[in-house]
């Protein structure tokens, strides 16, 4: 590059050099400063819908523990199961009425063909296993993101394992089922996968979410 005399006595000035210097510095500061910012602020955003999608999926778990204690005391397992048919739906879509979030249930074995994961669930959810098998308890562990979706946009999801308990769930979600259990679930749910599991295993996952 040619520079003119006036640059040349410019740049061998001291005192411009030095003035130079620290306007670049500044600006570098600046830039920064602003990327600092928005990092912030992105995860400001990703703090508080985490905080409102635990509330959402605590409420859900206890709303749907309540209606299915009250249908086993008044009916048993198969009266449960018609309830939760009907009643999980209805409070999943007050729950997400009332969070202002998608709030949903699924897993990789599916009772609900309605509940099937996606791509995004079926890894998280493959990724809670591998957490468990090395140790971590399933109850200790939760995934949330901001992603981008094909066409652009920005989506938050969240997801909470679903440990399988002993109470209520074995009598309708476990191996030995009676014959009248089996037969409402094959009645109600006729591609049912969600039977055969122990307490303590992976039983499914709260699966929150909200475009935005």
């Amino acid at each position: 590059m040619v520079r003119s005399n006036k640059q040349c006595r410019a740049a061998s000035n001291p005192m411009l050099k030095a003035l130079l210097s620290a306007l670049l510095v500044a600006m570098a500061m600046s830039t920064s400063t602003v990327a600092g910012s928005n990092v912030a602020r992105a995860d400001d955003e990703l703090q508080s819908l985490t905080k409102s999608a635990r509330a959402a999926a605590k409420s859900l778990v206890s709303d749907l523990k309540k209606e299915l204690k009250t249908a086993l005391k008044d009916g048993g397992p198969v009266h449960a199961i018609g309830v939760c048919k009907i009643t999980a739906p209805a409070i999943a879509a007050t729950t997400s009425e009332d969070s202002s979030l998608q709030v949903n249930r699924t897993a990789l074995r599916v009772r609900n063909p309605g509940n099937a994961p996606d791509t995004f669930e079926r890894q998280v959810m493959e990724n809670f296993l591998a957490e468990a098998k090395g140790g971590t308890e399933l109850g200790t562990l939760e995934h949330a993101e901001i992603i981008k979706t094909d066409d652009g946009n920005r989506t938050f999801r969240y997801m909470k394992p679903i440990p399988m308990a002993a109470k209520p769930c074995l009598a309708c979600h476990g191996s030995n089922l009676k014959p009248d259990v089996t037969q409402a679930i094959k009645k109600a749910y006729p591609e049912d996968q969600a039977t055969g599991f122990k307490p303590g295993e992976l039983r499914g996952a709260f699966t929150i979410s909200k475009p935005l």
